[in-house]
């Protein structure tokens, strides 16, 4: 079973929206569709009801991200198996587009879509992609990224646990946004002291007179 696929559908639903900036893209049938790659059962059964119900499911995911971005690993786990209860998965055998060297099929785990809407179906992926990430790798994998004012999910595979942005243009932003930040504090400390020296220097010269 591909994990990091399945987690995956998570991440791109929450990133859907950016609300520090008040935008997002969920705003049609089409979307919803995107989403699932624009092909297969789940997106031909998107209908223009799913765009709410899409939406629902998206808060509470990013939610799940908040919790585990704040340090509450109890509430990151609650809010997932609420989803998990509401949405159950579909697991499946599944060998298509896989063949060994005799031309069998490579048998592997597969999340079926869920038949009665696309929503349903969707968040069923969604949700147990997640929960495989959490439980394989630790709440603190699940973040959001740091890089003021983006909020973007992301899921931390790095080896050293040490992912702080959602992508390399959010960390070349932050960087040189803490890089300015420097030299504007060097600059402030530096005049400062030149500041002080030439009051030193006015307060000496008006005592030898």
């Amino acid at each position: 079973m591909e994990l990091a696929y399945y987690s995956d559908y998570a991440v791109r639903l929450v990133n859907s929206e950016d609300p520090a900036r008040g935008k997002d893209t969920l705003t049609s049938v089409e979307a919803v569709r995107d989403l699932f790659g624009g092909y297969g059962t789940g997106a031909r059964r998107a209908t223009d009801a799913d765009v709410t119900r899409f939406r629902s499911v998206r808060a509470r995911l990013r939610s799940v991200f908040e919790a585990a971005d704040q340090g509450d690993e109890t509430l990151a786990v609650d809010l997932l198996n609420s989803l998990l209860l509401e949405f159950p998965v579909s697991p499946q055998i599944s060998g298509h587009d896989f063949r060994d060297d005799d031309g069998r099929p490579l048998w592997h785990m597969h999340l079926a879509d869920h038949p009665s809407n696309a929503t349903a179906g969707y968040a069923a992926i969604a949700a147990m992609g997640l929960a495989f990430h959490l439980t394989e790798y630790g709440v603190d994998r699940l973040g959001l990224c740091e890089a003021s004012p983006c909020r973007n999910a992301y899921l931390d595979t790095s080896t050293n646990r040490s992912r702080r942005y959602c992508s390399d243009r959010c960390a070349t932003r932050a960087n040189v946004a803490a890089y300015r930040a420097r030299k504007r504090l060097e600059a402030d400390r530096s005049g400062k002291t030149g500041r002080t020296a030439d009051s030193a220097q006015r307060t000496a010269a008006s005592g030898e007179r």
